[in-house]
């Protein structure tokens, strides 16, 4: 892959300074692998105060709330008074598609992988983000609350709290059962670089209420977040979809860590631009839509 002063060098002087300036100023792990063919000068340009960049990711995923019914709801108390203070809330945000299971893949793996319902099992071989970490050299694990065992791959649990479609790195051939966990609490002793977890089906918003949910986030993303200001960690809060009759889809998404400048940011993003932003700040090649998604910019400190 091209360097950025190698990129500088094909641009107008005024362009070279300010990129190359920029660049120079930035810290922390390496940020985009674009390849050459698909590269702008722009892509290679820290956007806002500098690029992503976090040495953990942990992405909590809750389930079928429209933008609207979670920030400025009176049922969640702990997310508007105490998260979204300290976060930057992404006002622009929305999924893919509906139902579940297609957004939970396009998340992993910057793609659906044809599939447009909640339908169990599946079987995939195509690169994601899990596959991209573990050739790198990094870590990644999926954590299931509810799910019976490590390692398991039905399609639910016999109490009906863990559903397959909720777990997309369970269907792909090159993620190990061992990156399949079940949830309890965090931090785990040793942290994956890259981690997702996915409350049952009432803790996260799908079988109880609003306020359900926001409780149980409240007792589980307090450690996290205290955990993350000490090594460096950027915790992701987002929604699977958004309401199937709200056109749009627009969901939260809020962003939290000791690199995040606080506040609303207005650009428009899916979950191909979230997945997008986790592989730059590891230097991972990118995966399927998520090659046309950009970075989550503006709130890198």
């Amino acid at each position: 892959m091209e360097s950025l002063s190698t990129i500088c060098t094909g641009v107008a002087a005024a362009l070279l300074l300010a990129a190359c300036s920029a660049g120079g100023a930035s810290s922390g792990p390496v940020t985009s692998t674009r390849s050459a063919s698909s590269s702008t000068v722009a892509d290679f340009i820290p956007h806002g105060r500098s690029s992503p960049r976090a040495s953990y990711v942990t992405i909590v995923i809750m389930e079928n709330r429209d933008y609207a019914s979670i920030i400025g709801s009176s049922q969640a108390p702990y997310i508007n008074n105490t998260l979204v203070p300290i976060s930057a809330l992404m006002t622009n945000s929305h999924a893919i598609g509906h139902p579940s299971e297609p957004n939970y893949l396009a998340l992993f793996s910057g793609s659906t992988q044809g599939v447009s319902d909640d339908s169990c099992p599946h079987t995939f071989s195509a690169a994601n983000l899990g596959s991209e970490l573990i050739a790198a050299k990094l870590t990644f694990a999926g954590y299931s609350e509810s799910m019976p065992s490590n390692g398991f791959t039905g399609c639910t649990s016999p109490n009906g709290l863990y559903a397959r479609k909720h777990n997309p790195w369970v269907n792909f051939s090159n993620v190990p059962a061992k990156s399949n966990l079940v949830y309890k609490k965090f931090p785990v002793k040793k942290m994956p670089t890259v981690s997702i977890v996915v409350p049952n089906l009432c803790d996260d918003m799908h079988d109880c209420s609003t306020q359900a949910g926001d409780t149980w986030l409240s007792q589980h993303l307090p450690a996290i977040i205290k955990w993350d200001t000490a090594h460096n960690g950027l915790l992701i809060l987002t929604w699977d979809e958004a309401s199937p009759d709200n056109g749009g889809n627009p969901i939260a998404t809020l962003l939290t860590g000791p690199m995040i400048t606080a506040g609303q940011y207005s650009q428009n993003i899916t979950h191909y631009d979230v997945l997008r932003t986790i592989e730059d700040i590891y230097g991972l090649t990118c995966t399927a839509n998520a090659c046309s998604a950009g970075d989550l910019t503006g709130m890198w400190n």
